[in-house]
């Protein structure tokens, strides 16, 4: 038998914690001494520590870490929330991943402030475009918020593209408008050139983008959840050079690798001076 304190020890836990247990009722002594009220742990209780600290560190409540440890949980409704829990963490990770990468973007504009890159920025014409495109709604113009709607736009228009016996015949053209709901939501529209005859149809629609008589360009390289630098050097570009923006920039997916550090996007804002 061991003491509080020898058990602690070996169960790598808190005195507090081995005490709250004993109080919910989750991992009782394996003897109390009546006449001095101290407790005693038995080795075989390791055991149950064990799946209790697991369990909770999984995300599980304490009523039902209670419940798988004393098997009031069936072995396929565990499996069942294992798996949800399983879900559940790697979603957070991706979340945090992501939320990094924005991090790291908006280090890269602070650190890149007053040493914009001028040079690279070009006024063009960018004529009309025909696209096939889906449409969809995100929270905000934030990568993060743009990011997991219009990559799943994507994957769905290529296979609506391909189940139509439709080939894209140039890139991928991403473009973006205030969504009539309004609260800073965004229309997201990812489209892909084509040339087929234009439809409106509930599954695909085909249409002419207008062309811009004006745009300001830049060349991205990299995933586009770390656009911001590169929006934003542009940004100065046409507040310095006697300019202003008329609408959201277009994104021209240049080159797409599987490897998203090696994606090359150009940026096309229109303009008009000021």
């Amino acid at each position: 038998m061991f003491t509080i304190g020898d058990f602690v020890r070996h169960g790598r836990v808190s005195v507090r914690m081995l005490r709250h247990y004993d109080a919910i009722g989750l991992l009782r002594p394996a003897h109390v001494d009546p006449a001095t009220g101290y407790r005693h742990y038995s080795a075989a209780q390791l055991s149950r520590l064990n799946r209790v600290i697991a369990l909770k560190e999984l995300g599980f409540t304490l009523q039902q870490v209670r419940d798988i440890v004393d098997e009031k949980v069936g072995t396929e409704e565990l499996r069942g929330m294992l798996r949800l829990r399983r879900a559940e963490l790697e979603a957070t990770v991706e979340a945090v991943a992501a939320r990094l990468v924005q991090v790291e973007a908006r280090l890269r504009s602070i650190e890149s402030e007053g040493h914009m890159p001028t040079d690279d920025v070009v006024i063009k014409r960018v004529p009309a475009v025909r696209v096939a495109e889906l449409t969809a709604t995100a929270a905000s113009f934030d990568p993060q918020d743009i990011s997991p709607v219009i990559t799943p736009l994507y994957e769905e228009l290529f296979r609506r593209l391909d189940a139509a016996g439709i080939t894209p015949t140039g890139p991928g053209v991403a473009y973006y408008e205030d969504a009539p709901e309004g609260g800073g939501a965004i229309s997201v529209h990812a489209s892909v050139q084509v040339s087929a005859p234009p439809r409106d149809g509930d599954d695909l629609r085909i249409l002419d983008l207008p062309p811009i008589d004006h745009a300001a360009t830049i060349v991205h390289r990299g995933p586009m959840d770390a656009v911001v630098p590169t929006a934003q050097a542009l940004a100065h570009w046409i507040d310095g050079n006697g300019y202003r923006s008329t609408g959201y920039p277009r994104e021209i997916t240049l080159e797409c690798p599987e490897n998203r550090a090696e994606w090359v996007t150009e940026l096309q804002t229109p303009v008009v001076q000021v």
